[in-house]
């Protein structure tokens, strides 16, 4: 019973590959047009929720070592 109902959903859902590309371009233009908007907002919400200091993975390679404050050139 619950597999006839799933196939009938499938086919009320159904669009054409065409369609469904069409659909997905236009959600990412508004995503992406959203995101641009709105960027400083959503780069402000992940600041505040971002921990302080990034979890050290020892497996990490510093690519970019830290300089000191007397020694601005390494």
């Amino acid at each position: 019973m619950a597999r006839k109902h799933r196939a009938e959903l499938e086919r009320v859902n159904a669009v054409s590959d065409e369609a469904a590309a069409y659909i997905a371009d236009a959600l990412m233009e508004l995503a992406l047009e959203f995101e641009n908007s709105h960027y400083s907002q959503i780069r402000r919400h992940y600041e505040a929720i971002a921990p302080n200091e990034p979890d050290a993975d020892p497996r990490q390679l510093d690519l970019f070592p830290k300089r000191s404050p007397r020694n601005p050139g390494f």
